[in-house]
């Protein structure tokens, strides 16, 4: 047992730091003691002399949550009578001996549906430790096979409000008649609550599920809509988040380009039921998902979540939009929005305990070079020698592999350097490449929608003061002074952009066909 008598201060301070460095998500509060890893997780201190990476330690996390006793007792089973997370764990196992060559050293697998199946489960535990009533009643819950799945698809949930910064609740369960939604979610943002209800289609077969409460169905949408209906027939008391998995097959290669036909289905569904069949008044954020990772253990994992505004005409539907408008109602509705991106995020896992990259982390690597701070590049001076200078500008040109520097030296000089990068180094660039320099920089993009070209002026005149948006607009926009400055704002890009010359316009709503004639360059009367 290493001694922890300054241990808890040190931590103290590191979580301070971790904030600062971790934007997303649940920071890691972490201190290397004596050969030991510790991680603070709520009240409890957790450590090991064997955790490298915090996937390490997710691991023994959640055997500690599930309890060493019941899980052994599952590995006494056969194979197929064990528990779904306990037949997870084999195939986990089995994974690790595959691709593990030196044992206690750092090894990079994909993230397999086993992978994404076990962990997805450990993290979620994890991100609601904070929670200890929610979590228990997920982890009692978890155990049962019969109420295994419901709490697996609860869990994947939870934890996009949670990597989405929401605060979570149960809701007072003292009336016994009254039926209640799975918790409820409140904002960081903008304080409103929102009433939670998840729910996933049951296939037997799967999940604990059986032939006697499972369906046989090969239909995507075989219980969509009673789903639907149930959830929506709970009292609430705000807001209303819906989720609904249709836990069906999925292609391999799912992309923006190559979208699974369930998804045309469930939106051709729904307006149906949205003309004919929803209640008069309801309304609801509405998230469809399919989390297919434990239809393919051994593939690579992928997930599908789109929102859709249930009685909310002016939320994610399809059609054409001024670029201003479509602005305007991404942030009226940006609650809805950020829960989108916790989802996003369900599969994406700290590696490293201190928030450090893993080509510095784990590799050993140098870190990256950080915008506004000063080096000695060595023999990168004129005449061959050292030179000392501050970094302004740098970018990544991940076709060379190589990251270009823009450096100011004190005798008032710029120099551009160049410098190649390594494989680990690319990746951490590639997963994060607004922050990567240490400054947020918009990466450089190609411009090929007018969306895209849209978000670059937003970006572009993001500082750019009230009074010099009214001034540049020369009071062409009735009404302009009652204007928020985010809605000014949106309306001067949409003008750059239309402007701009490099798209059609038709009845005033700019669209994606390139303009019919050439652009006029810059300067040209």
């Amino acid at each position: 047992m290493p001694d922890i008598s300054r241990l808890r201060q040190n931590m103290a301070a590191q979580e301070r730091i971790r904030q600062n460095q971790q934007g997303f998500g649940k920071p890691v509060i972490s201190a290397h003691w004596q050969d030991y890893q510790f991680v603070a997780v709520g009240n409890e201190l957790h450590y090991s002399k064997a955790w490298k990476t915090f996937i390490d330690f997710l691991g023994d996390y959640l055997k500690s949550k599930i309890g060493s006793d019941w899980g052994n007792a599952e590995i006494t089973k056969p194979l197929a009578e064990r528990h779904p997370l306990m037949q997870w764990y084999d195939g986990l196992c089995r994974l690790q001996r595959e691709h593990i060559t030196q044992p206690g050293q750092p090894t990079q697998m994909p993230v397999t549906g086993v992978v994404a199946c076990y962990f997805s489960v450990a993290y979620g535990l994890y991100l609601l430790d904070h929670n200890a009533e929610l979590q228990a009643r997920l982890i009692q819950r978890l155990k049962n096979p019969g109420n295994f799945q419901g709490a697996y698809y609860e869990i994947q949930v939870a934890s996009a409000f949670l990597l989405a910064g929401f605060t979570l609740a149960l809701e007072d369960e003292t009336d016994p008649n009254q039926r209640h939604c799975e918790f409820n979610a409140t904002s960081p943002v903008t304080g409103k609550k929102y009433w939670v209800e998840a729910k996933m289609r049951a296939v037997a077969g799967e999940l604990g599920r059986t032939t006697a409460d499972g369906t046989i169905s090969p239909k995507p949408l075989s219980s969509f809509v009673k789903q639907l209906n149930a959830a929506l027939a709970k009292p609430a008391n705000c807001e209303r988040m819906i989720f609904i998995d249709l836990n069906t097959e999925m292609p391999a290669d799912v992309s923006d380009d190559n979208r699974p036909a369930f998804i045309e289905a469930v939106n051709k569904r729904l307006g149906k039921y949205e003309k004919d069949e929803l209640p008069e008044g309801e309304k609801a954020y509405l998230f469809v998902t399919n989390l297919s990772f434990h239809k393919d253990l051994e593939g690579l994992a992928q997930l599908v979540a789109w929102p859709i505004g249930l009685g909310i005409p002016d939320f994610n539907r399809p059609g054409h939009y001024r670029l201003s408008e479509r602005y305007l109602q991404e942030q009226k509705h940006a609650d809805a929005l950020k829960v989108a991106e916790g989802l996003s995020k369900i599969l994406t896992w700290p590696t490293t305990f201190d928030g450090s990259l893993p080509s510095v982390g784990l590799k050993g690597e140098r870190p990256p070079i950080q915008i506004g701070e000063t080096y000695n590049f060595e023999g990168a001076g004129p005449d061959g020698g050292d030179m000392v200078g501050t970094v302004t500008a740098a970018t990544m040109l991940e076709a060379e592999k190589a990251v270009v520097v823009g450096v100011s030296c004190a005798e008032g000089k710029s120099y551009l350097l160049k410098e190649p990068v390594s494989d680990a180094q690319l990746a951490d660039y590639q997963a994060h490449p607004d922050a990567y320099f240490g400054t947020i920089v918009r990466p450089p993009t190609e411009t090929k929608t007018p969306q895209d070209l849209f978000e670059f002026f937003m970006y572009a005149y993001a500082e750019l003061p009230r009074e010099k948006l009214l001034s540049r607009l020369q009071g062409r926009l009735p009404g302009a002074e009652n204007m928020p400055v985010g809605q000014l704002r949106a309306v001067y890009c949409e003008g750059l952009v239309s402007a701009s010359g490099f798209f059609e316009v038709v009845d005033g709503v700019i669209t994606s066909q390139p303009a019919k004639r050439k652009p006029l360059a810059a300067g040209t009367p």
